[in-house]
């Protein structure tokens, strides 16, 4: 076959494939999870926290060495957190926890971005949930296999 040839078959063959693609206009790019890519996500079920009132549950052992404390009661019901007031302080602040039986609010959370230590929780760690949340007994979504370090529970527990 000579050249103009192929050229002009190579040219019938990109104008024709559009419109093999294009026989059900009323199809719409689906994602994943099977869903219409351009109706809103449904958000998932409720779930309830693993435990109840403060105190009533052991605290949940940490899966790796930086990880944040989990929350291991409800939180719901709780005043919420303002400039003004916050409620985690009320059992786990410096004058309180020994009364209250809970865990102290750690020292690194009294220090600035420079590290120097502060009198009072600055405005960076003063919103608690932002790093520490309650633990849901929830199915995971999907299909995880990550193992925390197993020496991590102990060198956590203080």
């Amino acid at each position: 076959m000579n050249k103009s040839a192929t050229i002009i078959l190579a040219a019938l063959a990109l104008m024709i494939s559009p419109l093999a693609g294009a026989r059900d206009a009323t199809s719409r790019v689906q994602t994943l999870r099977a869903a219409d890519a351009a109706a809103a996500d449904q958000a998932p079920a409720a779930r309830p926290y693993a435990g109840k009132a403060p105190g009533s549950q052991k605290p949940i052992a940490r899966t790796f060495s930086t990880q944040p404390p989990l929350i291991p009661h409800a939180i719901e019901g709780f005043d919420e957190i303002t400039l003004q007031s916050n409620p985690c302080l009320a059992c786990h602040g410096p004058d309180n926890y020994k009364e209250t039986k809970a865990s102290r609010i750690s020292d690194s959370h009294f220090k600035d971005r420079d590290g120097k230590m502060l009198p009072e929780v600055p405005a960076a760690r003063y919103q608690c949930t932002t790093c520490h949340v309650p633990q849901a007994d929830a199915k995971p979504l999907v299909e995880n296999t990550f193992r925390g370090d197993v020496g991590t529970a102990a060198k956590t527990k203080k």
